[in-house]
């Protein structure tokens, strides 16, 4: 084949650090802005962004020139740096070490952008730790609770 094409759907999610709910209503618009603006640089578009006060949830197409470890390296690293310049409030801002990534299907992507539009809601319900272990057991990874959380 003289062509290389490639489309990897993925759902990317991570916390703020101990899941601190610092991310405000105020910021979350432009924060989601940033990060996908962060995709979109690294040639991987971004389908949605949504956020919530301690984690974030980002469904977009995995570019196949950039592995997923650097992207997510990127994505973390210049947010929270954009994030400490915004307010005196988050000068001591991080993201949780570790993050998930779980591969979304076509057919999916739907009920996918749904999902993470209704983040608000679901999280009424279900905490994000909660959450986290439901998408592991899902996609049948295996973890130890001791290294999932920091």
């Amino acid at each position: 084949m003289a062509q290389s094409l490639a489309r990897n759907l993925i759902h990317l999610i991570f916390s703020t650090k101990h899941r601190t709910p610092c991310l405000g209503p105020d910021i979350r618009a432009e924060l989601n802005a940033y990060l996908a603006g962060i995709h979109r640089e690294w040639e991987s578009p971004v389908i949605l962004v949504g956020s919530v006060e301690d984690h974030i949830h980002i469904l977009f197409s995995l570019s196949k020139y950039h592995p997923l470890r650097k992207l997510v390296e990127e994505v973390k690293k210049g947010s929270s740096k954009w994030l400490k310049t915004k307010s005196d409030s988050f000068t001591g801002f991080h993201w949780q070490n570790g993050y998930g990534a779980f591969s979304v299907s076509q057919s999916n992507v739907e009920s996918v952008r749904t999902y993470i539009a209704n983040q608000e809601q679901h999280h009424r319900k279900m905490s994000f730790q909660d959450e986290f272990r439901e998408f592991l057991e899902r996609h049948d990874i295996q973890y130890d609770e001791l290294y999932v959380w920091d």
